[in-house]
């Protein structure tokens, strides 16, 4: 599994610019206010679902989407879901509960993940996950984000929560 200078690593052979911010662990969404507001673009939440049929789902959204998981199944064509356990998330991405980052796609190499992106952050001028750890925040251009995606051959499904549809990617590739 790649760990953060990994991650970083494959942000400067790409050419993303990144900036990481280390701070207090923080494990949900609520925390860590302060360090959120030092930080400038989009942040987010991040959850590591499966299906009833084993399909497992990254969902990526800004921090204040609200996101109806049951609702959710019906608007990404998958079985009813629910939270991944502890030990496929690490398998997978390589991350533990409280680090889940739409970063930790570069673990999974077999393409296990289906991975999900709020119109919202698809549509930010730069977005901020956790580095495969929760005791820092790096923050990525949207540009940048593209590149991670491409970089570890990913194409997110675009959902706007607001209206529960996917919807076609609006930014281009």
């Amino acid at each position: 599994m790649l760990t953060r200078a990994d991650l970083e690593a494959l942000f400067d052979r790409e050419g993303i610019e990144h900036a990481t911010h280390d701070h207090p662990a923080v494990f949900r969404v609520g925390e860590g206010c302060e360090v959120k507001a030092a930080i400038p673009g989009a942040h987010t939440k991040n959850l590591f679902l499966k299906d009833a049929r084993d399909q497992l789902w990254l969902i990526s959204a800004r921090d204040d989407t609200q996101i109806d998981l049951k609702r959710l199944h019906t608007v990404i064509s998958s079985a009813r879901l629910s939270f991944g356990n502890a030990a496929l998330m690490e398998e997978t991405l390589g991350v533990t509960p409280g680090s889940v980052t739409a970063f930790g796609l570069v673990n999974d190499t077999g393409h296990r993940v289906r991975f999900v992106l709020d119109r919202a952050l698809a549509e930010a001028g730069q977005v901020n996950f956790h580095p495969l750890t929760n005791t820092a925040t790096t923050g990525v251009s949207a540009q940048g984000f593209r590149k991670f995606m491409a970089a570890v051959a990913v194409a997110p499904l675009i959902v706007d929560f607001a209206a529960m549809a996917v919807i076609p990617d609006p930014l281009p590739r």
